[in-house]
C-alpha cells in the first residue's frame, strides 16, 4: 500500500491570523512548500458521525479571489460527489445554484470597492 502525506505550514501574526499559507504534496510536481491565500478542508470523523472543517485565509486575499475559489469549490464538490454516488441530479443543480448565487453575488458587490478580508 502506497502512503501519501500533505504537509501544511501557517505563518500566524501576533493575532494568530494567517499572514502566509504553505502546502506541500509527496505525491504534487512540486518539491518545495507552495503559497496559497486560502485553504478549505473538511474531514469526515466516522465515529463522531461528523463533518469538522477548517478554512484558513491570509490578509491579502482579495474578495473577489475569496468569492472564485468559494464558486469553484462549490462545483467541484458537486463533480466529486456525482463521481463518488452516480446521483444524476447534483452537477446540474449545483451549476444552477452557483450561477444564481453568483450573479446575486455580482448585483450586491456592484458599486463596492473590492476589499481584503
Amino acid at each position: 500500500m502506497k502512503t501519501s502525506e500533505i504537509k501544511f505550514k501557517i505563518d500566524l501574526d501576533n493575532q494568530n491570523i494567517p499572514h502566509s499559507i504553505k502546502w506541500l504534496a509527496t505525491d504534487s510536481q512540486h518539491n518545495e512548500l507552495k503559497e496559497c491565500k486560502s485553504m478549505q478542508i473538511s474531514l469526515w470523523d466516522i465515529v463522531e458521525k461528523t463533518t469538522y472543517n477548517i478554512h484558513l485565509w491570509t490578509k491579502d486575499i482579495t474578495t473577489d479571489e475569496m468569492h472564485s475559489q468559494f464558486f469553484q469549490t462549490l462545483l467541484s464538490f458537486a463533480d466529486s460527489y456525482q463521481k463518488a454516488t452516480g446521483n444524476p441530479f447534483v452537477k446540474e443543480e449545483m451549476q444552477k445554484f452557483a450561477n444564481d448565487l453568483a450573479a446575486k453575488t455580482a448585483e450586491w458587490e456592484e458599486g463596492r470597492q473590492t476589499t481584503k478580508w
